[in-house]
């Protein structure tokens, strides 16, 4: 399967739909985030899952214990491949989100909780800004090991972090945002790198959205980012 994830950063069900009848479900997997949640709720999930995509929902929830356990119970048993939480809210809320969607497992599949660390958005100095003394590199590895402890299956983190945590925290998976083809600007994302980088780095999946959603051809941009993925050489006459 594909180690692509495509997310869908629309604020409605129709784009969002026009896009995913663009992209083959065999070649990525898509990221329901914030905005398309709250404008379409949970029946935006049940769309996609109909043709055929696996669907991270990336609502990354941060609360007491208890709130984040009843919220991870109920996006577990949408049947979700992947959903997210903060690492930052402490051992406490990962453990009870833990045994909330090990609780929400049915049927064959069992989603995935993976933890954020670091937003790709942020550094030192932002670090700095909310109390944070460490550097974004030992900060992501001190929220990886946290993960670790409470049994998740993997976080989310820069793939400039991607190789460090492969050694420190092995059996955890590890998403990356931050993905752009070396042609394509970093928009609003600090801590950026290309897919292939991004692999050899130790990245397992690869969070990638305006390089394919804002392309005249998604399809296409889709394509090429797996050649090169692939090993294969990208014909630059191509290029979107």
């Amino acid at each position: 399967m594909s180690p692509l994830i495509v997310a869908l950063d629309y604020a409605n069900e129709r784009d969002a739909l026009i896009l995913v009848d663009r992209l083959d479900p065999a070649a990525c997997r898509v990221k329901v985030g914030k905005e398309l949640f709250t404008a379409c709720g949970p029946a935006i999930v049940g769309r996609l899952q109909e043709r055929g995509f696996d669907v991270f929902l990336d609502l990354k929830f941060h609360d007491i214990p208890q709130t984040v356990a009843k919220a991870c119970r109920t996006a577990a048993s949408l049947g979700v491949w992947m959903l997210n939480v903060h690492a930052s809210g402490g051992s406490s809320m990962l453990r009870a989100a833990r045994e909330a969607v090990n609780a929400a497992a049915g049927g064959t599949q069992r989603t995935l909780l993976v933890a954020v660390t670091v937003l790709t958005s942020m550094n030192d100095a932002t670090l700095r800004e909310v109390g944070v003394n460490s550097s974004v590199e030992d900060q992501v590895e001190r929220l990886a090991t946290l993960a670790a402890e409470c049994a998740l299956d993997g976080i989310v983190c820069s793939a400039l972090e991607a190789g460090r945590l492969r050694v420190a925290v092995p059996e955890l998976l590890r998403v990356t945002p931050g993905i752009r083809p070396a042609q394509d600007a970093g928009d609003d994302q600090r801590r950026i790198m290309a897919p292939a980088a991004a692999v050899a780095a130790g990245a397992d999946f690869l969070v990638v959205g305006r390089p394919i959603t804002a392309a005249e051809d998604p399809a296409r941009a889709l394509s090429r980012i797996l050649s090169e993925l692939a090993g294969d050489p990208v014909d630059p006459r191509k290029s979107e």
